[in-house]
């Protein structure tokens, strides 16, 4: 039967689709911008006779998940910034155990504590990751309702398929807003875990999962491993948006929740006869740089906008560093001021000046 449209707030568009993607247990631990989905959670997961357990931490949280994940079950948990920074020890043992799990991180705005208000201060956290060892965390961005539900979906296929941590990184604009989308039935087809979970050991070995390794040169293969799994999971599951590339002098890259208002001041740049395109990442993390440095080739030069002070900024400048000799300027904005499409505009003529008068820099305001 096909679903209809209903009006929805980010946080519960996330759970909904969580529950639709086969979560079986779910482990958190309340924090605003995301406190919904766990509350959310907490009635419709023993109603359907799944696991919910509100930790004691986000520390015993993530500790579940990877317990939880070796068995071979659907884990999820979500949570926000700081707190997602208690659980960065537990995900690189679970990418190191080459466990699957969905991490939801709806960011606040920091550092420290911070607020709630939207932002994107935590790209470095989720992309580069705060625990230890060589390691990535796949992560996908969303910029609408819809996407929240779509990549959730995307997540838990992706972790499943690859055994690998993945994280849905939205901001506290996307966790609060409603807006009309469907919860569609999961699109994927499941993945059999059989051949390596810890699910019982009747009528065969037993099994050991583990990321230590005291040979060196098994954990140097091992690691090899899991940067090769990362390759491939770019160059299969790769998701991004391009918008009046074609022709483009300038363009315009944005993540998440930002990249939509950027997008409305494009519409406008083109309109008054700029030619401007959009390239906005949704796989964040392993970055597309290829694809980056392709449109660098083609273009006069890159405007990145942030609700930060310049964290993908750093993946775009190494991106196109051999691949062109342009302009990478760059305006953010931290603290969960958001931009207005006139001010992201303004910019666009800033830049289109600068690049005819050879003046570039940057501005975080």
């Amino acid at each position: 039967m096909k679903k209809e449209k209903e009006l929805l707030k980010g946080n519960y568009a996330i759970a909904q689709a969580a529950v639709e993607a086969g979560c079986q247990s779910y482990f958190g631990y309340p924090i605003t911008p995301q406190s919904e989905i766990g509350e959310y959670m907490s009635t419709i997961m023993p109603e359907k006779g799944r696991a919910y357990v509100a930790a004691e931490s986000e520390v015993a949280a993530i500790s579940m998940v990877l317990g939880a994940g070796s068995t071979g079950v659907k884990a999820m948990t979500s949570s926000s910034s700081c707190a997602v920074a208690l659980m960065q020890e537990g995900l690189s043992f679970i990418a190191g155990d080459e466990i699957p799990c969905v991490l939801v991180s709806v960011m606040r705005a920091g550092p420290g504590l911070g607020y709630i208000y939207a932002s994107q201060g935590d790209y470095y956290q989720t992309t580069k990751g705060g625990g230890n060892g060589d390691y990535k965390i796949v992560t996908y961005a969303p910029s609408s309702v819809q996407e929240c539900i779509d990549l959730t979906y995307k997540c838990f296929h992706v972790s499943q398929k690859y055994r690998t941590p993945v994280c849905l990184l939205a901001d506290g604009m996307l966790g609060q807003m409603m807006e009309p989308a469907v919860v569609g039935e999961y699109p994927y087809e499941e993945i059999d875990q059989s051949s390596w979970a810890l699910d019982g050991a009747k009528d065969r070995e037993p099994r050991f999962i583990a990321s230590i390794e005291r040979d060196q040169e098994t954990l140097r293969k091992r690691v090899v491993k899991i940067f090769e799994k990362y390759k491939k999971i770019l160059d299969n599951e790769n998701v991004f948006e391009k918008y009046e590339i074609e022709g483009a002098k300038l363009v315009i890259t944005a993540f998440g929740s930002i990249a939509r208002i950027a997008k409305a001041a494009v519409k406008k740049a083109r309109k008054n006869g700029l030619k401007v395109g959009l390239f906005r990442p949704v796989m964040l993390n392993p970055f597309p740089e290829k694809i980056v440095a392709e449109i660098a080739q083609k273009v006069d030069g890159i405007l990145d906008i942030e609700l930060n002070c310049g964290q993908m900024l750093q993946d775009i400048k190494a991106s196109i560093a051999g691949a062109a000799n342009i302009p990478v300027e760059f305006f953010g904005r931290p603290a969960g001021v958001m931009m207005t499409v006139e001010e992201i505009y303004k910019q666009i003529e800033n830049v289109y000046r600068k690049m005819e008068e050879k003046q570039y820099g940057t501005a975080c305001i």
